[in-house]
């Protein structure tokens, strides 16, 4: 039976930063980090499957939803906020993490011991090639200031993720739109994200924790060569393809993406994987 109660927790992050999460289901915990323009709303496709495995806490990252914020914003402020969560709940966690907020999960496990079991979807660490053009932040910030927030969500899908029209058409359609164009004034910040983090395969060489790197099979180069990355810098990783989809394969496909997830989790042991 699928779990009805939903409850907001929050907690307070390293800086003073209030940190909130909807928790729901019964089970070992999994927290979910979201990624670039979303929030927690971006995982209600898959409560229904996840809820019936876990107690799922799905955090909305700081800026939006149900957290708070703090000027100046620094990634790393982020990476205490994931850790903050996890540390609360007391007992060792799985952690699920999609694009920008893999990369937050990712450093978090570096900042706690009770992380159990990992999985990092396209984490976007910058590695080689570029993953915006020229200008994009100021052309972001052009139309925010024009009163033009869909521009704004657009111009990302198409230059940062390179999403094809027919993807575009399809999410705007989707119950997912409206909650990320009232994450917009996000974006310019975490496009910068290139500037502002450096991924060190070398601070990695002792993680033990075991992870798995999900990849869209269709997704843009820049995030190919980012999840090689990755996996190659994670001892004990592996790296699998979600073939067909790109960079949203959780809105296209739920049950698929979900079923990696809750296999990988519920795998037995401390799973000892070899690199490559």
């Amino acid at each position: 039976m699928v779990a009805t109660l939903v409850e907001a927790v929050r907690v307070t992050s390293a800086d003073g930063t209030q940190i909130g999460a909807l928790r729901i289901g019964e089970g070992p915990p999994l927290v979910l980090v979201h990624g670039t323009g979303a929030s927690h709303v971006r995982w209600l496709a898959l409560f229904p499957r996840l809820s019936q495995e876990f107690t799922v806490f799905a955090m909305d990252r700081r800026g939006r939803g149900l957290s708070g914020d703090r000027a100046p914003f620094f990634i790393e402020r982020e990476f205490d906020d994931v850790a903050s969560l996890v540390d609360s709940i007391g007992e060792p966690v799985n952690l699920l993490g999609h694009g920008y907020g893999a990369v937050c999960a990712l450093e978090a496990a570096l900042l706690t011991n009770r992380v159990k079991r990992l999985v990092l979807y396209e984490p976007p660490v910058p590695r080689g090639l570029p993953n915006r053009p020229h200008g994009l932040e100021e052309r972001m910030r052009e139309r925010l200031a024009a009163g033009d927030p869909e521009g704004v969500l657009v111009t990302y899908l198409r230059e940062v993720l390179r999403m094809p029209e027919q993807e575009i058409t399809v999410l705007r359609s989707s119950p997912a739109w409206e909650p990320r164009l009232a994450t917009v004034l996000t974006l310019p910040r975490e496009v910068r994200v290139e500037d502002s983090y450096r991924f060190l395969p070398e601070r990695f060489e002792g993680f033990v924790t075991p992870t798995l790197i999900l990849a869209g099979g269709a997704s843009a180069p820049f995030l190919q060569e980012a999840v090689g990355s990755a996996g190659a810098a994670l001892p004990n990783a592996r790296v699998e393809s979600v073939l067909g989809y790109q960079h949203l394969a959780i809105d296209r496909a739920p049950d698929l993406f979900a079923d990696a997830v809750i296999r990988f989790f519920q795998e037995p042991g401390p799973a000892q994987f070899v690199a490559g």
